[in-house]
């Protein structure tokens, strides 16, 4: 489209934590659902979006239109981004809805269950509600250097946070979210995933940038 391309402005306050500003307005505010797009969406096998970009009601109905255009078997990945202002509960709810796999994180989960009403205290029974209410195949929990759980209906599965040199965080969340969801989607076992998405996530963590070259 005629849009200008996405931009974010990152400023550091006093205690060197980075403030973000997402400029609205932006070529992905604007997604436009089309006949080529449907085709390639009833061709996927993973399907992977946020919150973030459904800010914007032209590019939040076509997210919807691709999620309801999947195939009963596809694996529908909500990752969840709660970033400044841009999400609500309608939004979080409709997501979960429509989705089969989440993925979120230590800030975000409290956020979602003071919205969605979730009023059990620790974080694996919370995690537990979401699964069941709305149908889960998979729940993804990561707490930083905390460590990760991974959740099914059947099983779940905690590892520690690898312990490296760490250069830059930035992209460890997606590759994590990333390698989870090929592996669950080959049929690997729950540990097996959980290992490898903790080992690359914890290797992009040495690199500098979002998408290094792996090993």
């Amino acid at each position: 489209n005629d849009k200008p391309t996405g931009k974010v402005d990152v400023k550091l306050n006093l205690q060197g934590v980075p403030e973000y500003t997402i400029h609205e307005n932006v070529a992905w505010d604007f997604i436009e659902f089309n006949e080529a797009l449907q085709q390639k969406v009833m061709q996927a096998d993973i399907v992977c979006f946020g919150s973030l970009a459904q800010r914007n009601d032209t590019s939040r109905e076509t997210i919807m239109k691709i999620l309801k255009n999947c195939r009963p078997e596809t694996l529908i990945v909500h990752d969840i981004n709660l970033r400044q202002h841009f999400y609500s509960k309608e939004i979080i709810e409709n997501s979960l809805q429509l989705c089969n796999v989440l993925k979120l994180n230590e800030d975000e989960l409290p956020v979602v269950c003071e919205l969605l009403e979730v009023t059990t205290e620790r974080e694996e029974q919370q995690l537990s509600v979401l699964l069941n209410r709305f149908n889960l195949k998979l729940v993804a929990f990561t707490k930083g250097g905390e460590g990760s759980l991974l959740m099914t209906p059947s099983e779940k599965s905690y590892m520690l946070t690898s312990k490296v040199e760490v250069k830059d965080t930035v992209g460890a969340g997606d590759a994590f979210t990333a390698v989870m969801i090929v592996g669950f989607a080959k049929g690997d076992s729950l540990k097996e995933i959980h290992q490898k998405a903790v080992e690359i996530s914890a290797f992009v963590c040495t690199q500098d940038g979002a998408m290094p070259a792996y090993k």
